[in-house]
């Protein structure tokens, strides 16, 4: 199996790229989605890619409707590199998808394959390939503070160690990725501008989630991280 691959600029990004729709689901730049693939037409594209770059485009289906065999998607997804890969005995695959740099859909093309390709136009993405991390401490401590009775809420359970030693990119990112907002409230965040727009995105999300279930809001929560 190859090696991991460095995308450093546009011209290490593919032009035409499989996509995966899912409602609800996301992987952003410099984070992992695991995935559990099972349909006949993602198997095969799972095959496609491990044959050749290895990159899929995650992307949901606009309206987050997925009955359809072919919903019209949204106009933003994110590009990863499979970079874990495993079969069962019962003919899944399970797979990890590292998010490399957001797309927008230039136009779809009849490839004749059982899934779906595009041509992806990552220009307005650029940013993507490097990360993020500068000026965002500040946020932390908001985020912790919606994050505690929003958890406590749903009765996730939380390794709060590793939010407290996690950078603010992955902190971010991860949260985007595994809160279970609707469709649209995923997309809002996949689409925001960068990483500071995210967490702002991200808190005010979960600050209006507390206040919908009653549970204390972030001013009223404790900003320490034990």
């Amino acid at each position: 199996m190859p090696g991991p691959r460095s995308y450093l600029t546009l011209a290490d990004l593919p032009g035409t790229i499989p996509v995966f729709p899912l409602a609800g689901v996301l992987v952003l730049p410099r984070a992992d989605l695991p995935l559990n693939v099972f349909e006949p037409r993602y198997l095969a594209m799972v095959d496609a890619a491990m044959a050749g770059e290895r990159v899929i485009g995650m992307i949901q289906p606009k309206g987050g409707d997925e009955r359809d065999p072919k919903p019209e998607l949204c106009a933003v997804g994110c590009v990863g590199r499979i970079t874990k890969y495993a079969e069962t005995d019962d003919g899944r695959y399970l797979i990890t998808v590292s998010g490399i740099a957001r797309f927008r859909v230039a136009r779809e093309i009849e490839a004749g394959t059982p899934y779906r390709q595009i041509a992806a136009d990552y220009t307005a993405y650029l940013r993507d390939l490097s990360s993020e991390d500068d000026g965002l401490e500040q946020h932390r401590d908001r985020l912790i503070a919606a994050l505690r009775p929003y958890l406590g809420e749903r009765k996730m359970k939380t390794d709060w160690d590793a939010i407290a030693d996690a950078p603010e990119e992955n902190l971010v990112n991860a949260l985007s990725m595994i809160c279970p907002f609707e469709p649209p409230e995923k997309q809002a965040l996949l689409e925001a501008r960068d990483l500071k727009e995210r967490a702002d995105a991200l808190i005010a999300l979960l600050e209006l989630s507390n206040a919908a279930s009653g549970a204390p809001s972030a001013a009223g929560s404790s900003r320490q991280v034990n």
